[in-house]
């Protein structure tokens, strides 16, 4: 289970990261689409924006719950290891399109 949003808040403080603070709740709130189709008894779908992230549940809420979380997921993997990449000396800049 994920930590509360102020926990994190409130740890990225605590380490002195208020700029990246201002980062991640603006990625929070970042709009992406999901592509879902009926096939046969299984609700299938992906996320447009995002290779790898696709689910299949049986019900068409189901299904938007677990490409949210997916797509979650894929993109706290995806900063980790474009962090671990960086290695030393890096700096986060957002960028808004």
């Amino acid at each position: 289970m994920r930590e509360p949003l102020g926990r994190v808040l409130e740890a990225w403080t605590a380490a002195g990261r208020s700029d990246t603070i201002a980062l991640k709740v603006t990625n929070m709130s970042n709009i992406y689409t999901a592509v879902t189709k009926q096939d046969g008894g299984w609700w299938i779908g992906w996320i447009e924006e995002v290779p790898g992230v696709n689910c299949q549940e049986r019900t068409h809420e189901e299904l938007l719950r677990s490409l949210k979380s997916s797509l979650l997921e894929a993109l706290e993997f995806n900063r980790k290891e474009a962090l671990k990449a960086a290695s030393a000396g890096y700096t986060e800049e957002p960028i808004t399109i």
